[in-house]
């Protein structure tokens, strides 16, 4: 990650069960050991009270941060460079599994991080579904347990994701009016197949609906999210459709895509090719004369890797954190990319500044060791729809 930056200049509903569980479901943490649900019913949570009081330092834990990773793509190769820097400034231990895309291999690595007591983990699932039940499991052990995106968590990381998809699906539609005259071949490569990103894609579509012009030649999603999956995905468009105007997606599959449209020497540069994630390449596209990436949607995955950090080390410390943040989308230009670049190259002085940090991400709801039976359970969205 530091090479790439240098490189780019970059309802407490279930109080009443828990009443009647032993509290040895809730503190021993052996494989096997069920324990409670948590909140199973989508909740709204009030914002984050840091003032809230100090709870149990979690008993018989290591002071170790885990990162369960599911692959190399720079804007997970951001989280992890937060979490280790966040891990460095609290005096933690950092470990990081790679899974490779292997759901299988990933519910390993989180076994072996419970039975070696690891008091933190940061998961970001392959297969979110057959890896709750081993997140659970470091959950009712007493340990942090924070994911990008999917539940279970007793921090869970979330964009608010359809206004993600509808900044970018807005700039897209903008430059299609100003550019190709309303008229355009749309790509979107979705990641449909995953419920809590589902809401971005409805709302590029629901941006691109009201050009009559505009016809989406392809809406499909990709076997892998990372560049690999998206240049596959688009080779296979360009055999049906060999003009295409724009392309939208996370930015590691668009930028896997604009390497299939090169190879094709289909590539132009009045083409729309913008992703979401801020990914170092795709800015490095952006700032390049005639490239056609015009955009990336910044989630800023350093900052939020830091700030889960911090989180996973209060946590260990018996403090109260955040059960879950929003990631603030902002649309990357030529007028904001340098501060942009500054503040994923130093996360530290970004959290540490309430200013700049609230441009990033807003906290909701409290959770300690000792209400850790309150951890999140559902798809959580700030969201309404």
């Amino acid at each position: 990650m530091l090479r790439n930056l240098s490189r780019h200049v970059f309802s407490r509903s279930v109080v009443g069960l828990l009443l009647a569980l032993p509290l040895l479901s809730l503190a021993t943490g052996a494989a096997g050991q069920e324990g409670p649900p948590g909140i199973t019913v989508p909740t709204a949570f009030p914002p984050f009270d840091p003032t809230a009081p100090a709870c149990t330092v979690p008993p018989g834990l290591q002071r170790i941060l885990a990162f369960a990773q599911d692959n190399e793509r720079e804007f997970i190769a951001g989280v992890g460079f937060g979490l280790a820097a966040a891990a460095k400034d609290r005096g933690i231990e950092y470990r990081v599994a790679l899974a490779d895309n292997d759901p299988a291999l990933m519910i390993a690595q989180v076994e072996g991080f419970l039975a070696d007591k690891v008091g933190a983990l940061v998961a970001a699932p392959v297969d979110p579904s057959s890896l709750a039940h081993s997140l659970q499991q470091v959950i009712w052990s007493g340990g942090y347990v924070g994911t990008v995106v999917p539940p279970p968590a007793t921090s869970l990381l979330n964009a608010p994701q359809y206004l993600t998809g509808k900044v970018l699906g807005d700039a897209a539609a903008a430059y299609i009016v100003d550019h190709f005259g309303g008229k355009a071949n749309v790509v979107l490569l979705t990641h449909d197949n995953l419920q809590f990103l589902a809401p971005r894609f409805v709302a590029m579509r629901d941006a691109l609906r009201d050009l009559p012009g505009v016809t989406i030649v392809a809406d499909i999603s990709p076997a892998t999210v990372d560049e690999a999956g998206g240049e596959a995905t688009m080779r296979t468009v360009l055999l049906a459709n060999p003009s295409v105007d724009v392309v939208l997606g996370a930015d590691t599959v668009v930028l896997g895509a604009l390497a299939a449209l090169r190879a094709a020497g289909k590539d132009r540069p009045d083409q729309f090719l913008g992703g979401i994630d801020g990914e170092p390449d795709a800015i490095a596209e952006i700032m390049q004369p005639g490239s056609p990436y015009k955009t990336s949607i910044s989630l800023a995955s350093p900052v939020f890797g830091y700030a889960m950090g911090q989180h996973a080390a209060d946590w260990l410390d018996g403090k109260s954190i955040p059960q879950a943040m929003d990631i603030l989308p902002t649309a990357l230009s030529l007028d904001n990319i340098d501060q942009y670049k500054a503040d994923i190259a130093d996360p530290a002085a970004v959290y540490l500044d309430p200013e700049r940090r609230d441009a990033y991400l807003k906290m909701y709801g409290n959770i300690c060791f000792d209400t850790r039976d309150q951890y999140v359970n559902f798809p959580w969205s700030s969201e309404s729809r």
